[in-house]
């Protein structure tokens, strides 16, 4: 498959929907989430992943993680990017989600959600496993996604070599980016089963070009079949096409819940304020998001860098393996509430889902107060302790106020239902 990536246009394709072995190139998906779950405020690059049993059996390509270390999750980034290590991929599916099988079921909603259509994941690595498949036009669309929707991190695939933590990793694809002009990117894959594959990009001016291959015979004739890919991919593409980058899928985070609408009568609601409002008429600095090192090509992510300095003044907390923070911390740490008032009939509150920890449930709070501002300004942000988990609430909304965000929350694929005032 070869695609102008500008445009999204298919230049050429052959057997470009045969369902077949992706191998590595399915850590791109793994890092793709992984991306989307640090703007989204689930894990910090910073934040340190204990490594699982079952993460550091991974056969090789592996970076040597050991069971019941800790590393930085911006490190296992930088193994499964670079050195395409599959213990780095486990544990980066782990950390978010808690088990493979959980992020396994993520993975397959992020790719429909991003228009894999005829693509299924079973495992974050790409080792084979039955079921588990892709094609070249599935990848060359995800390869697009990577460019434009994370353009913060894409430079991590043109690195030759890198800092994983626990060593320095030399870049899989590294022949090929020395060999051929203008590529960066992107992944490389090998299994017995899959063959050499290899999803690739390269600029040359205007023009940038995402050529993909499966089934290599070996590293030399795969790369060749690409860089004539490329090749033809720069003589039918226009000098001059528009850019139009492709519309951001859907989050596809696990709602961590499993419960069901209900009401919650409430006794008491919190009014102490530990945080002041700002000034009128000034707005949040933006804070650059902090990427796994500085880019020339870094994005302004504004909303998220916002999302992420907010957590990091809340809570300086680690994350377990399962990607979720230290419940027993939360009660020693100081809650940030935005005053309310009681009157005028702002007795009711919205719940935005139920969470394994605290840690998880907070950065819900914080993340939906600032993607739906016009309904929850003035909300008291607080998190219930229930027997099954951690209720994320907005408190001291009207209940037309509650019922509006509610309906906006849940039209996002949001979890949320309204809590009645007490007796």
């Amino acid at each position: 498959m070869v695609m102008d990536a500008r445009t999204g246009e298919v230049l050429h394709s052959q057997n470009a929907d045969a369902r077949l072995h992706p191998a590595s190139l399915t850590k791109m998906l793994t890092l793709y989430i992984a991306f989307q779950a640090i703007r989204n405020g689930e894990i910090t690059l910073d934040t340190p992943v204990r490594i699982s049993s079952h993460a550091s059996s991974e056969p090789p390509s592996k970076l040597g993680l050991q069971t019941g270390q800790k590393i930085r999750f911006r490190y296992l980034i930088r193994a499964a990017a670079v050195k395409s290590a599959n213990d780095a991929a486990t544990a980066i599916g782990e950390a978010l989600e808690g088990s493979e099988a959980a992020f396994a079921r993520r993975m397959n909603r992020t790719a429909q959600a991003i228009g894999m259509t005829r693509s299924t994941f079973k495992n974050a690595h790409g080792l084979t496993e039955e079921g588990h498949l892709s094609t070249a036009r599935d990848m060359t669309l995800l390869g697009r996604h990577l460019l434009f929707d994370f353009p913060e991190y894409y430079n991590l695939f043109g690195r030759e070599s890198t800092d994983a933590g626990m060593r320095e990793v030399n870049n899989t694809n590294r022949r090929f980016l020395a060999n051929y002009k203008g590529a960066d990117g992107i992944k490389t894959g090998y299994t017995r089963a899959a063959g050499f594959n290899l999803v690739a990009s390269a600029v040359r001016g205007n023009e940038r070009i995402i050529a993909t291959v499966f089934g290599g015979r070996s590293t030399s004739a795969r790369n060749a079949k690409v860089a004539e890919l490329l090749d033809l991919g720069f003589r039918r593409a226009p000098s001059n096409a528009t850019t139009k980058a492709p519309a951001a899928p859907v989050y596809a985070a696990a709602t961590h819940d499993g419960t069901a609408g209900k009401v919650i009568r409430l006794q008491t609601a919190v009014v102490k304020s530990l945080r002041p409002k700002l000034r009128p008429g000034t707005a949040p600095a933006a804070v650059a998001l902090a990427s796994a090192e500085p880019s020339s090509k870094a994005a302004s992510i504004a909303m998220s860098a916002v999302i992420e300095a907010t957590v990091t003044e809340v809570q300086e907390e680690t994350v377990r393996n399962a990607g979720i923070g230290r419940a027993a911390q939360a009660a020693s740490q100081p809650q940030v509430v935005t005053r309310v008032s009681t009157s005028g009939g702002r007795h009711w509150g919205i719940n935005v889902g139920r969470y394994t920890s605290h840690y998880r449930a907070e950065r819900v709070l914080l993340q939906t107060a600032l993607n739906e501002m016009s309904t929850l300004d003035g909300s008291l942000r607080k998190v219930v302790k229930k027997p099954t988990g951690f209720d994320a609430n907005f408190l001291g909304l009207t209940r037309e106020t509650a019922d509006l965000a509610c309906r906006r929350l849940q039209a996002r694929n949001q979890t949320c239902f309204m809590i009645g005032p007490s007796g």
